[in-house]
């Protein structure tokens, strides 16, 4: 049984880290283009505001799908003095774009849920609930002798505080 929850755990995190699929994280970089200029790091730091810092797409993630998008016909790059590229929308990706507006703005939307998840854990009551509850069960937990029992009756507890969440 524990190992099902386990895996269970870690492909929901798995899922989770993969927030958005390449042709997400393309039309992101198209609406960012559209608004202006920009290279790589600033794109991926444009996405990150998006989401109040909750989710940074890496690099191996936006490097090639730039460079994809600019085989495509989607963008063009021009090298800076600095050597680093800087992007522009072109109007075959501005066609592109518009013909995903609607899927632009489920990802927004998602990312907008992270903006705002990312303030409501940020409020100082918040804060020092989960610190508390971090604390109570890393005392519990890192008891050498703590019985089967108890951490039955722990797992109970957060679950039926998981529940109350949830439904509240």
């Amino acid at each position: 049984m524990r190992e099902k929850k386990d895996s269970a755990f870690f492909a929901h995190r798995k899922r989770k880290d993969r927030l958005l699929d390449a042709t997400e994280v393309r039309l992101l970089i198209l609406s960012i283009l559209r608004t202006r200029a920009a290279h790589g790091y600033e794109i991926i730091k444009a996405i990150e505001e998006l989401s109040q810092g909750e989710y940074t797409p890496s690099p191996s993630l936006i490097y090639p799908n730039l460079a994809l998008m600019e085989e495509m016909g989607y963008i063009t790059a021009a090298a800076e003095e600095s050597a680093r590229k800087n992007h522009l929308i072109t109007a075959e990706g501005e066609a592109f774009l518009t013909r995903q507006q609607t899927q632009l703005e489920q990802v927004m939307t998602r990312l907008a849920s992270l903006a705002v998840l990312a303030h409501n854990r940020s409020l100082p009551d918040v804060q020092r609930a989960i610190h508390n509850m971090k604390m109570a069960l890393n005392t519990r937990l890192a008891d050498q002798q703590i019985s089967q029992q108890t951490l039955y009756a722990i797992v109970d507890v957060l679950d039926e505080a998981a529940k109350k969440i949830e439904r509240s």
